[in-house]
């Protein structure tokens, strides 16, 4: 099966698309499928020829033949056993699968977008997306061809069957299915929006609970646990009104079907009877005829009772596709090349910029900044000033709304994303890392390097002066977001990962904001050895980290007021100079 376009393609297509690499498995389920309706559907059949042919015949003549009947109906049986296994089991495999690919092209979706597609959209409804909705897809995904082969099989055959057994009947039930389906088709219509408005609910319920969960500690720190729990709550209700409203209608629906199934009982039996009365039919195919209803009913009430899961698979693929057909906002260039830094030198040229969600109040305002090739630039100013968004519009986190970014007179939109990136160590005030080891964390920076390339860098950042204290070293464990450890060792590590890359250009954002006094004077002169020879942005309040700095910018409201060293920037009395009496009094 071909790839298919998710932007162009329809729902359907789409879904059809997953199954590609596991045909095999498909044809085989639908062919297990078919064996398992045709073995239903003999079976009332060979009961009618017995109980009109051998079984009403002379009785010596039965014994004889039942050791041949009971090798044929173990044969059929376990013919079906066999198929029902496979069913079972191998469409389950099947479904799994499908669901581990979708699964696996959301993720990579989810890592395409741009940072701005993060800002808009709350973690919690992206897990749910992952997770719920992707299980009722696969469920659909296994279960729908096969209870719809099996029924289309068994009805149709039934209908056969019994049109030669009693046309009359047949005909009537014939009405009741076109009954049966009209109201299908017309509940499912209804009950799409319920079952869409669930799935809104529940990943509400996911945000809600992932917010809660990593702000525990400020909600420990404020004992505000019974404001949580009313916000919880109020998601949590919505969920349920939600559901309640879901299984209002599929109340509604299962006993509207369950009627209808009653009604077709009674035809047939008060029909039956009367046909029986006028000698138009026998007993005996009176009780054929309600063995095949049976059998006609069963798979035609597991087509109906699918909708459930059918329901919550649309709403939940719908979902799926809306993530696959959204466009990054930050994208590569249909001819973008890979950055080649020879020097290292930056250049905003008349940057402009706002927030996607603002783009009323624009954060950079033509914005005009050349770094030169190893040289260190600082960026000072008020919080809300623009530092931070300069910095992120550098490794194209976001686009710029216009102007454009240099590097090495190389515009970071004509190059890949990939090697813009790699090419810039960032380390920010807010430290993320991952659940795994030190040595993990700090490899993060580099994933093929070596245990003495990681243990180089966690020395040149001062890491091993508090892992290797601890029981296991540099394979300690630091707890999800490193909750296992203090917010200076945190940083440290987040310091190493950016020695052991060494990249071309840097950008310290607040680098060294949560570090006491004395591990700030140590791995400030790491900073200074990893800054030699390369290009780099620092961003900070604490005003002595930077005073050695080449040169100093001070923006407020997204433009530079001012530049120059230090000592310039005290001499004019400006903006730096009263942050700096502020901060030492002098």
């Amino acid at each position: 099966m071909k790839q298919v376009d998710v932007r162009k393609a329809s729902l359907f297509s789409v879904f059809l698309s997953y199954y590609a690499g596991q045909m095999h498995l498909f044809v085989a389920d639908l062919l297990c499928a078919f064996t398992i309706a045709g073995i239903d559907l003999a079976f009332p059949q060979i009961l009618r020829s017995l109980t009109r042919g051998l079984f009403a015949g002379d009785p010596t003549k039965i014994a004889p033949v039942l050791g041949y009947l009971a090798l044929g109906l173990v044969g059929m049986y376990t013919l079906r056993f066999i198929c029902r296994y496979f069913v079972i089991f191998w469409g389950h495999v099947m479904g799994a699968r499908m669901e581990s690919r979708m699964r696996q092209d959301l993720f990579d979706a989810y890592e395409r977008m741009s940072i701005a597609y993060f800002d808009r959209n709350k973690t919690g409804d992206l897990m749910s997306r992952l997770t719920n909705d992707l299980f009722d897809i696969s469920e659909a995904a296994h279960h729908g061809p096969e209870f719809i082969l099996i029924g289309v099989v068994e009805v149709i055959g039934s209908f056969v069957i019994l049109g030669r057994i009693c046309p009359e009947l047949t005909a009537a039930m014939a009405v009741m299915l076109v009954v049966v389906g009209g109201y299908n088709v017309y509940a499912n219509w209804r009950m799409r929006a319920v079952y869409a408005e669930n799935r809104v609910r529940i990943a509400g319920v996911n945000a809600r609970l992932e917010d809660a969960l990593a702000g525990v500690r400020v909600t420990k720190g404020f004992a505000a646990e019974d404001l949580e729990r009313r916000k919880f709550s109020k998601s949590n209700e919505a969920y349920l009104d939600s559901k309640t409203r879901m299984y209002r209608a599929m109340g509604r629906y299962q006993a509207a079907i369950a009627a209808l199934m009653g009604a077709l009982y009674t035809v047939i039996i008060v029909g039956g009877g009367w046909l029986i009365s006028k000698g138009r039919i026998q007993a005996a195919d009176l009780a054929t005829f309600a063995l095949y209803i049976s059998l006609f009913t069963t798979p035609l009430e597991n087509i109906l009772n699918f909708t459930e899961t059918f329901q919550k698979a649309f709403a939940g693929f719908a979902r799926f596709v809306e993530v696959l057909r959204t466009r990054p906002d930050v994208r590569d260039a249909a001819d973008a090349k890979p950055l080649v830094v020879s020097e290292g030198a930056i250049s905003y040229r008349n940057v402009c910029f706002a927030y996607p969600d603002e783009p009323e109040a624009p954060v950079i305002r033509d914005l005009c900044l050349d770094v030169a090739p190893g040289k260190t630039v600082a960026l000072v100013g008020p919080s809300g000033g623009g530092k931070s968004t300069t910095c992120a519009l550098l490794p194209r986190f976001y686009d710029v709304d216009a102007g454009s970014i240099l590097i090495d007179g190389q515009d970071v939109r004509s190059v890949t994303q990939k090697s813009l990136r790699e090419a810039i160590g960032l380390v920010q005030q807010d430290v993320y890392l991952f659940d795994g080891t030190i040595a993990e964390n700090i490899a993060y920076g580099k994933p093929n390097a070596t245990a003495d390339e990681i243990a180089l860098a966690a020395q040149r950042a001062r890491v091993d002066e508090f892992a290797l204290q601890m029981p296991y070293g540099y394979e300690t464990q630091v707890g999800e977001r490193g909750t296992r450890l203090s917010g200076g060792q945190k940083q440290r590590i987040a310091i190493a990962r950016v020695f052991l890359k060494d990249p071309s250009i840097l950008i310290l954002d607040e680098a060294t904001s949560a570090l006491d006094n004395e591990s700030e004077l140590a791995v400030q002169e790491s900073l200074a050895d990893l800054a030699k020879g390369r290009t780099t942005l620092v961003i900070a309040h604490r005003l002595s980290t930077i005073r050695d700095a080449d040169e100093i910018v001070t923006m407020e409201d997204g433009q530079v007021v001012e530049r120059g060293t230090h000592d310039d920037l005290l001499a004019r009395n400006g903006t730096y100079a009263r942050y700096y009496r502020m901060q030492f009094g002098a």
